[in-house]
């Protein structure tokens, strides 16, 4: 059994919560110079290029490349050899992300009641914290921050599995389409396909996490998911959603058994300030 203090926790999540507003990552930055080269749109080529500045710009003055840091997504796959000594794990976390919006001087977003007492918490906890238990005797952390912009053109929908896969497809394309230029395109679109309820929303946005540059394992999906983008990109929407052929920058897919009667879709929107650091203790 591994022995890992909570303090050290804090002082990942801490860092990771600071690195993670600040910079951008390099596939991220890669799809959207690519797509600024083939952007047929003067006003769509010219944002692209404008974002590409805004993030050297944030790296240079050390400042958050948007305005709205978000509220904190916690990803932890946790060796089930570890032991987490001095405090208790989730409590580590909060202080790591309280630390880390507070040293950083990033944006405090969240409310301590959704409705009835809409009062800031003056931190941004607590964080949204997702844990899954693995074998070995090492902690994975991934921060990120997920802007309400994007976060409230989400959508899930029980469909039939006479739906089937064409349901799948529209479903996704049509929640583009009426989220427009509100998600601050271009966007990442995350699909979670199967589970249940909850579970399909998690997988939506875990799958946001898989890096740009990289395909999905399942042929199936990969191929889904290409043409997914195509038809995405083909309504036009563009950068900010002032028109051009860049609407996403990819679509990507986790999907997972379900019951025979369910066939659970999630659709997870993310700008283009696609912000994610992971760090393993």
């Amino acid at each position: 059994m591994r022995e890992v203090n909570a303090s050290e926790i804090t002082d990942i999540v801490q860092r990771l919560s600071i690195e993670n507003n600040i910079y951008l990552d390099k596939d991220v930055t890669d799809k959207i110079t690519e797509s600024a080269k083939k952007e047929d749109s003067p006003i769509g080529k010219q944002i692209l290029e404008q974002i590409l500045t805004n993030a050297k710009l944030a790296i240079e003055e050390n400042r958050p490349m948007c305005q709205d840091t978000g509220i904190a997504v916690i990803f932890v796959e946790l060796g089930q050899d570890v032991h987490i000594s001095k405090g208790i794990f989730h409590e580590a976390i909060n202080e790591g992300v309280r630390r880390g919006y507070t040293q950083g001087y990033l944006r405090k977003s969240v409310v301590e009641d959704p409705v009835f007492d809409r009062k800031n918490t003056k931190d941004n906890t607590p964080a949204i914290i997702h844990t899954e238990v693995i074998p070995g005797d090492k902690i994975k952390i991934t921060v990120t921050s997920k802007g309400a912009g994007s976060e409230n053109m989400s959508e899930i929908k029980m469909l039939k599995p006479a739906d089937g896969i064409d349901g799948v497809k529209d479903f996704i394309v049509d929640r583009v389409k009426r989220s427009g230029g509100m998600p601050c395109p271009p966007i990442i679109v995350g699909v979670g396909i199967g589970g249940n309820f909850e579970q399909c929303a998690y997988l939506s946005k875990k799958a946001l996490l898989r890096p740009l540059n990289t395909r999905n394992p399942d042929r199936r999906w990969d191929t889904v998911e290409k043409e997914l983008l195509t038809r995405i990109n083909q309504l036009g929407i563009g950068p900010m959603g002032l028109g051009g052929r860049t609407t996403a920058l990819a679509v990507q897919i986790l999907a997972m058994p379900c019951h025979i009667a369910s066939l659970p879709v999630a659709v997870n929107l993310q700008c283009h300030a696609h912000r994610h650091k992971t760090a393993i203790i």
